[in-house]
């Protein structure tokens, strides 16, 4: 136990340094409401920041003298990750159907019918045609066949946008046409012959 709680205190520290860990003579400093401070010394910035009952926290090492913020670091970190499990969440609601410019009829068939299980589902789903070697040459002629399979092919979903052409991928870009299964408001019971709806 001993070992280990050894090596769990030498583990590094990968956020800002912070408080103590500025040990610059001189910092650019920033305030809890934003406002920039000028130039003051390390120790002075730390004393506002104590008074405040806040953290002094460098947001910009690289700068000369860093840049230095008063903030409550907890609530800063607690808003981070927040916002880095909605970006993840988002991501991972959008499903990616590959296939090449020369993939058979039968192929691309199944690659929507798959595309639209997705947005069945209330997926989004990017289509991407992805060029190799001599295809590069016509990416207008891909572009025209995606375009045709969005018009012939009866997807639950509607397009965002028009297809663009990135580098060496064409990418389309569906959202459900309804909400998810789980989103949609319940359904209203049906009132037989006779029945009269309750009074409010």
């Amino acid at each position: 136990m001993k070992g280990k709680r050894r090596l769990e205190q030498r583990l590094p520290d990968t956020g800002p340094r912070r408080n103590e860990q500025i040990r610059i003579r001189e910092v650019l400093l920033i305030d809890h409401d934003g406002r920039r401070l000028g130039i003051v010394p390390t120790l002075d910035a730390k004393h506002r920041a104590a008074e405040l009952g806040l953290d002094l926290v460098e947001v910009a090492p690289q700068a000369r003298p860093p840049v230095c913020k008063i903030m409550d670091y907890g609530r800063y970190k607690y808003e981070q990750s927040k916002k880095a499990s909605a970006t993840k969440a988002e991501q991972q609601d959008i499903k990616t159907i590959r296939f090449r410019p020369k993939t058979d009829e039968h192929d691309l068939e199944i690659k929507l019918k798959t595309a639209a299980k997705f947005l069945g589902r209330g997926d989004k789903v990017r289509l991407v045609v992805r060029m190799r070697g001599r295809e590069n040459a016509y990416p207008e002629r891909w572009l025209e066949r995606l375009n045709a399979v969005m018009e012939r092919v009866d997807l639950p979903g509607k397009f965002a946008g028009k297809p663009s052409i990135q580098g060496r991928m064409i990418t389309a870009l569906l959202e459900p046409s309804q909400p998810a299964p789980s989103q949609r408001a319940p359904a209203k019971p049906e009132l037989s012959d006779g029945e009269n709806a309750p009074s409010e």
